[in-house]
C-alpha cells in the first residue's frame, strides 16, 4: 500500500501537479473519487513514456456522455503533461473480466475523495 507522502511524492515529482489542481477538476466535473493505479505507482514508471492510469467516480448529477469522458481525459493530459488512460469505477466493478477488475479495484490508490482529499499533507 501507498503512504500519503509517497501519494505526495507521485503527484508533485512524477506528475508535477499539486494537490489543489486536482481537487479544482474534480470539483468541477462532479467527481467525487479519483485514485491512480498502474505504473506511476510502482518502480517501472518511466517518466518520458509512462501513461497515468486513473480511475474515477462521479456525483449522481454529474454528467458522463461520450463527449464529457473525452473532455476529462484530455484535460488529465493536461494537467499531468503525459497521456492518460481513464477509467470510471462503476464500469470497472461491472467488468466481466474478474482479473482486471481485481487488480485494478485492489491497488488504486485515492488521490481524491469528495469532503475528505488528504489534507493533511
Amino acid at each position: 500500500m501507498t503512504t500519503n507522502l509517497d501519494l505526495q511524492a507521485i503527484l508533485t515529482e512524477r506528475l508535477h501537479i499539486a494537490l489543489p489542481e486536482i481537487q479544482t477538476f474534480c470539483q468541477r466535473w462532479h467527481i467525487t473519487e479519483l485514485a491512480l493505479f498502474g505504473s506511476v505507482l510502482r518502480e517501472d514508471f518511466h517518466s518520458s513514456r509512462s501513461d497515468v492510469d486513473v480511475l474515477i467516480s462521479f456525483a449522481p448529477q454529474a454528467r458522463q456522455g461520450l463527449s464529457e469522458m473525452i473532455q476529462i481525459q484530455e484535460e488529465l493530459e493536461r494537467l499531468f503533461q503525459r497521456k492518460v488512460d481513464c477509467i470510471v469505477r462503476e464500469s470497472i466493478k461491472q467488468s466481466q473480466n474478474w482479473i482486471r477488475k481485481r487488480n485494478i479495484l485492489n491497488s488504486a490508490e485515492v488521490v481524491y475523495r469528495r469532503n475528505c482529499s488528504r489534507n493533511d499533507w
